[in-house]
């Protein structure tokens, strides 16, 4: 069982790698088109897993109640980015610009996150509940992809 800073670690190293295979190809391809899928599916059912099992933890502690808000509020904005792009026509200039922000900002938001927030997570999440809290965080992520995977039928069906 991976411990909770390694799942996260995995996921954004995943979302990198969609990311990059994003801007490397054109309009409305089928392969832009499979990567992005991927890439929103993944991301929603990642930001709610972490926000329920790893940033809920941290506001227990003082400090690390400004930085599960500030990184919340990240994924908020993100989400607003991804749900703006999901509307526009990705072979549009007006997509590839607004897709441009969400990379730069997302790529911030998974260093922010890796480079700060582990290692100050550390003191609330130790070497003792790691796989605890890696299990909760892939287990709420699964249930979340269930969730994004049953609306996005219930979408087709209307």
């Amino acid at each position: 069982m991976p411990s909770i800073y390694d799942a996260i670690k995995e996921d954004h190293d995943e979302h990198r790698t969609l990311l990059n295979t994003i801007a490397d190809t054109e309009g409305d391809s089928a392969e832009r088109r499979d990567a992005w899928d991927r890439f929103y599916n993944d991301v929603k059912s990642h930001a709610a897993a972490e926000e329920e099992t790893f940033y809920s933890k941290l506001m227990s502690e003082t400090w690390g109640q400004d930085h599960a808000r500030h990184s919340v509020h990240e994924h908020q904005q993100l989400d607003d980015l991804m749900e703006e792009l999901r509307e526009t026509d990705m072979s549009s200039s007006a997509w590839l610009t607004r897709f441009k922000k969400l990379k730069h900002d997302y790529e911030h938001h998974m260093d922010e996150e890796e480079d700060e927030l582990f290692t100050r997570a550390k003191k609330v999440i130790g070497e003792e509940q790691n796989e605890e809290f890696g299990d909760k965080f892939l287990k709420r992520k699964e249930k979340e992809a269930k969730l994004i995977e049953e609306k996005r039928e219930d979408s087709l069906e209307d």
